[in-house]
């Protein structure tokens, strides 16, 4: 790979809860705990936990607005985790297409024997 995996990144984005507020703010542009809360099965202090989390991995910012914050989804910081996932990707189909060769050959191996 090119760049080193980020586990805090990936850490923040394995959770389901924060991939629904991910996918919530992308549909939505920005959204408040108290807004987010109201369209999740979760209270909205664990929403701004979840956001919290969501924010040291630098997937998204916050907006003071009143008594709230407003978040918006860091887009070059979801761009980066998409390339990550590619190059993992690219990664383990270089591996699987090295075991299918290895595996093929063997079976020819022993087709030659039979």
């Amino acid at each position: 790979m090119t760049a080193a995996v980020d586990d805090e990144l990936w850490s923040a984005i394995g959770d389901p809860v924060r991939r629904r507020l991910l996918d919530l703010l992308l549909a939505e542009g920005v959204g408040t705990p108290t807004s987010l809360s109201d369209r999740l099965p979760i209270t909205r202090q664990a929403v701004t936990k979840h956001l919290g989390v969501l924010d040291r991995a630098g997937l998204v910012h916050a907006t003071p607005m009143g008594r709230e914050r407003r978040y918006e989804v860091d887009e070059a910081q979801l761009a980066r985790a998409v390339r990550q996932l590619n190059e993992v990707g690219r990664a383990w189909d270089a591996r699987l297409n090295r075991i299918k060769s290895i595996a093929e050959q063997i079976q020819r191996q022993k087709n030659d024997r039979d």
